[in-house]
């Protein structure tokens, strides 16, 4: 599978790796432990079969962080979900129909990841400690893909 991933500007990047290490700082699962050299804060599009027929992603684009919260055992900071974002999260679907991408528009949940499998009782602290953050705002910069199969990534 490939994903399809939007960059944060450098200034919305070090934001979210000072979450990371925040959490990491109180014993907390966090992604800035997380060794593969391909580890960086972003926003995933779609995961597809190919990315065959996708074409140039119009960037760069606003993005507005906001809470953190739950998805399912990750803890993430939510994206707002401008109409911006979604038209193009809409289109590369669209355009790489064939390769069956995922999610759909419509279950798309837009989000950056600061710390994955969370184990239900470190939920509540991890929450307790980024909460009332401000949003931050800035832009996608950039595009790339992650090979899941060979673990690497290609700029688009």
């Amino acid at each position: 599978m490939h994903t399809v991933e939007l960059l944060l500007d450098p200034a919305l990047e070090r934001g979210v790796r000072d979450l990371w290490e925040t959490l990491r700082e109180a014993g907390l699962p966090s992604l800035a432990g997380h060794p593969h050299p391909t580890n960086r804060p972003h926003l995933t599009l779609l995961t597809a079969r190919s990315l065959a027929g996708l074409p140039p992603l119009p960037l760069p684009v606003a993005a507005r962080l906001g809470p953190v919260r739950m998805l399912g055992r990750a803890l993430v900071r939510e994206v707002e979900p401008t109409a911006e974002l979604r038209d193009l999260q809409g289109a590369a679907s669209a355009a790489l129909a064939a390769a069956e991408p995922w999610p759909p528009p419509g279950g798309w949940v837009p989000h950056v990841s600061l710390a994955l499998k969370v184990p239900p009782d470190r939920i509540e602290p991890a929450l307790r400690v980024l909460a009332d953050l401000p949003p931050a705002r800035g832009r996608f910069v950039a595009a790339r893909s992650y090979d899941t199969r060979s673990r690497t990534v290609t700029g688009l």
